[in-house]
């Protein structure tokens, strides 16, 4: 078995994967090599440990249930300086591409080779480390959202601010009681009106495809607010 040469303290990976059994294959092998690793089965539960433990390589199948990794990763390169390696089954030459395209730093196809992963773990993180980041990166951790004003103004990663109207504040605030968790349509819209039977769904979607318009007019980056196909929405902040 090969042995990364830590240089840098071991990088802490997440491997995303569905299917239990390799996800478990995968992570004895990594832990078994010195990485600091967790294995989750979703997109979803990936977002809840980004809301409380910080990362550094995401190891990411395409297959997902739920949102697919081409989403999951364009989603993480707007976010997070994090390392990304898209790992799969699908070997052609388009779906590599896509990857690529959405952000992914490598691509590997299975059956996994764990010594190719396990080098590619540890020279990616020495390249994050080095300052070489992924296209969209960011040179400094960044800023935390947050609401203030009794939740009225929404804070971005930077100094700007945005002033939110009540539809916009009620569901931030739903949102940010539970960071990572995914807030169900229901419970959103029984806290947008008291006759939530003769609220068109329709309209919270029309909501927050606005409130994402007006963030990415003013902050540098994009309101960390995803919809979770079957479920509601989720805040990534």
């Amino acid at each position: 078995m090969s042995e990364p040469n830590f240089h840098l303290s071991p990088p802490r990976v997440v491997v995303v994967e569905d299917e239990d059994e390799l996800r478990e294959l995968v992570v004895d092998d990594l832990r078994a090599r010195g990485y600091a690793v967790v294995g989750l089965p979703s997109a979803e539960a990936l977002y809840r440990h980004m809301s409380v433990h910080a990362l550094d390589i995401v190891v990411l199948d395409i297959g997902l249930p739920g949102e697919n990794g081409f989403g999951v990763a364009a989603h993480l390169r707007q976010l997070a300086r994090v390392g990304i390696i898209m790992l799969t089954a699908r070997g052609g030459g388009s779906a590599m591409a896509q990857g690529l395209a959405e952000g992914a730093d490598l691509f590997l196809t299975k059956p996994v080779d764990y010594d190719v992963l396990a080098v590619a773990i540890a020279n990616l993180h020495r390249r994050l480390a080095a300052g070489e980041l992924p296209p969209g990166g960011q040179s400094e951790p960044a800023r935390a959202w947050s609401l203030s004003d009794n939740g009225w103004t929404l804070h971005g990663p930077d100094t700007r601010t945005l002033a939110l109207s009540e539809a916009e504040r009620t569901i931030l605030v739903k949102l940010f009681e539970q960071p990572g968790e995914p807030i169900a349509r229901t419970l959103l819209i029984e806290a947008l009106t008291d006759q939530p039977w003769d609220f068109d769904p329709h309209r919270l979607d029309m909501l927050v495809h606005r409130l994402r318009a007006r963030a990415g007019s003013v902050f540098a980056q994009p309101l960390p607010l995803r919809a979770i196909r079957g479920t509601g929405y989720v805040l990534t902040p």
